[in-house]
């Protein structure tokens, strides 16, 4: 590439880094919010929550946009191909936390005026704090291009998978001993799925920023703390 060229697409990859950092912050934001909205049976912080959903979406497409006229532009290779097809990986992660986020949020309103014991929220709060602070250690990752923290993340998938096994058990167990519990777990369960999701998006940003690295994708199985299928429900966004 000549040095104009080099300039030029240097600023495209500012551009793409910047909306991806606005980004992420706004989907940490729409989980913490959402899950906040849950524990205080909040249904206008709910209700916010679906509407900045729109501003996730906004982003990607820019990205998309901006990722699409680089490459038609610039014909990038190697290093910097990986930048802009890794960059595209995950605004399409961060966009479906959005859309997670945004399901928790409606969970909330339709409990509305629902019977809700509020110690029953305290395990998807456990879980939403240790899946939050996954996002945000594998989105520091990829802005420090920093392999060995994203593949800490990615070997800590299964504690999420196994806290999701035992809080279904635990809702199980409620919903067993109070019928009138059922309505209430039944959506804290679905809540909680979504949670779980959200972590094996941040595990997929991790595997994105191994590729981003390494050039080659990451074949190895990932870690699962809990293999138990008797536990698993269809997810229902």
């Amino acid at each position: 590439m000549t040095d104009h060229i080099v300039s030029a697409f240097d600023a495209d990859l500012k551009e793409l880094g910047d909306k991806l950092a606005e980004m992420g912050g706004l989907c940490e934001k729409l989980v913490a919010e959402s899950v906040g909205a849950l524990l205080k049976r909040d249904s206008p912080l709910a209700r916010r929550v679906i509407e900045w959903d729109r501003s996730i979406d906004r982003l990607q497409h820019e990205i998309e946009e901006r990722a699409i006229l680089t490459i038609a532009k610039r014909a990038p290779v190697a290093i910097d191909l990986r930048e802009v097809v890794a960059a595209l990986r995950i605004a399409n992660d961060l966009e479906r936390i959005g859309d997670l986020a945004k399901n928790i949020a409606k969970r909330v309103i339709a409990l509305d005026g629902q019977f809700q014991p509020p110690k029953l929220a305290h395990g998807v709060e456990h879980i939403s704090d240790l899946t939050l602070g996954q996002l945000k250690e594998v989105l520091d990752a990829y802005t420090q291009r920093d392999e060995a923290r994203a593949m800490d993340v990615w070997r800590r998938d299964g504690e999420i998978d196994s806290l999701y096994t035992s809080l279904f058990r635990e809702l199980l167990t409620y919903m067993m001993e109070d019928p009138r519990n059922i309505g209430f777990c039944a959506h804290l369960l679905f809540c909680a799925k979504n949670v779980e999701r959200i972590g094996d998006h941040a595990t997929n940003i991790a595997e994105t920023i191994y590729y981003l690295v390494n050039g080659e994708p990451l074949l190895d199985d990932r870690p699962k703390s809990d293999t138990t299928s008797s536990t698993k429900i269809e997810y229902q966004g």
